[in-house]
């Protein structure tokens, strides 16, 4: 029985975390550090539950059913399972979040040198999508390639720029912005649940254990423990990024206080503390973090759609690299436009999957359980995607008066309610027969 060392354990927790470690992973902090300021504190414990705790969680729910969305689906039945998922992995992959990372590693580290024209972008986004092609058409190498070799330099980056943030800091922790005053703990919550992980986790877990497949285990229970250790350690490197970067935010107001997003903020500082090194240093993080993620996102969906369809798995990489290219050169705007009404419906579909997940052990018949669930999730979650595509005026006021609407989370209390409901009838009825199980 093939066992990993230590060595390999970390190689693969260090590509787990670069595959998450994205552009906005980098920007949030900072934003959410200097808007909480003195309540630094419970505003990151906020940020850390969704934007870590989440996407950890999902890890374990994929690598207890095997590592692929579609055995966590199995509940769903097939056909609602695979529509979900080609949701998602469209939306995670060639539609919005791949062509958005060549975008946003562009605007935040090669346009200030070269301008925010078209041209220049053309010319990077080539470069750069004909690296993320190479790196993904050999997923078995990816251990190799990330974790040894590109996590250690962006790592590197991370801790100078963090480092120098708690030991260099801008100034003083500044002052509390109106929103945090009085819950900056749900602020902070928020700020993570918008991160959006949740969804790259549900396509980075057959990411991760086909990693693990080719290094030669081929135990369930192996590639299970495996995939939830790699999960523990990014979680470990992301939270100490994410807590650096908060309290860099909170330091910065003096040099940074007329910032409105984290992409200034940190622009602000780099300049401030190191000069043109520090653009070139935000540089060299952001165009790493995109690109692992942009490699684990492309490897992904080219594992799941040479499986769903007679394609192989070397067309889908190339195709789907091909159009994220296409789409990258439409801008950033026009990008998260369309791109964030359509994360925002699919996030609680994607929670309230994970959660029924985890929680398998309870039911008699998962299939009772998930149907009625899920179906309240999707109802909900078109709600806030058309709320958040500006047709709110369009949908009844009902949905606006209900607990934690206005936080976007107007879905959670309605779907606790159903899964109360349906976990009482689902003990009601007791086990299927096998003929209906």
């Amino acid at each position: 029985m093939t066992r990993l060392q230590g060595s390999d354990l970390l190689a693969l927790g260090f590509m787990t975390f670069a595959l998450f470690l994205g552009a906005g992973n980098i920007i949030f902090p900072p934003s959410a550090g200097m808007a909480a300021g003195e309540n630094i504190g419970l505003a990151a414990l906020g940020f850390l539950l969704t934007g870590v705790g989440l996407p950890l969680l999902t890890i374990v729910a994929l690598a207890r059913v095997g590592g692929g969305m579609p055995l966590l689906t199995a509940p769903l039945g097939k056909r609602a399972g695979v529509l979900f998922a080609v949701a998602v992995y469209l939306a995670i992959g060639p539609l919005f979040a791949t062509p958005r990372t060549a975008v946003v590693s562009f605007e935040m580290g090669v346009a200030p040198f070269t301008g925010n024209g078209g041209t220049p972008l053309l010319v990077y986004s080539l470069a750069y999508f004909a690296a993320v092609m190479f790196l993904s058409l050999n997923p078995g190498q990816l251990v190799d390639r990330i974790g040894k070799f590109i996590t250690p330099v962006l790592l590197a980056a991370l801790l100078v720029l963090g480092g120098a943030a708690l030991v260099v800091p801008a100034g003083e922790i500044g002052q509390v912005s109106a929103d945090y005053q009085a819950a900056p703990f749900v602020q902070g919550f928020l700020q993570g649940y918008l991160t959006m992980d949740t969804l790259g986790a549900l396509v980075f877990g057959i990411v991760i254990a086909t990693a693990i497949r080719d290094r030669g285990v081929t135990d369930a229970s192996l590639i299970t423990r495996y995939s939830v250790i790699a999960g523990l350690i990014a979680a470990a490197g992301l939270s100490l990024v994410y807590l650096a970067l908060f309290y860099l935010g909170a330091t910065s107001q003096e040099i940074a206080g007329e910032a409105q997003n984290g992409v200034q903020i940190l622009s602000a500082y780099v300049q401030h503390t190191f000069g043109i090194a520090g653009s070139l240093l935000l540089a060299i993080v952001i165009t790493l973090a995109c690109l692992t993620t942009a490699v684990g996102l492309l490897t992904a969906c080219g594992e799941f759609f040479s499986g769903l369809l007679p394609i192989s798995y070397r067309v889908v990489v190339l195709v789907f690299g091909l159009f994220s290219l296409l789409v990258a050169n439409q801008g950033l705007t026009q990008l998260i436009s369309v791109s964030v009404p359509v994360l925002v419906g699919l996030y609680p579909l994607a929670i309230v999957l994970v959660t029924l997940n985890l929680l398998g052990g309870l039911w008699l018949s998962p299939h009772r359980v998930f149907v009625p669930v899920m179906t309240v999730a999707l109802i909900f979650g078109l709600v806030d995607g058309f709320a958040a595509a500006g047709f709110k005026h369009l949908l009844p006021t009902l949905f606006s008066e209900l607990p934690l609407a206005a936080q976007s989370l107007g879905w959670l209390v309605p779907v606790l309610v159903t899964l109360l409901l349906t976990a009482a009838l689902d003990r009601v009825l007791g086990s299927p027969s096998p003929q209906l199980a």
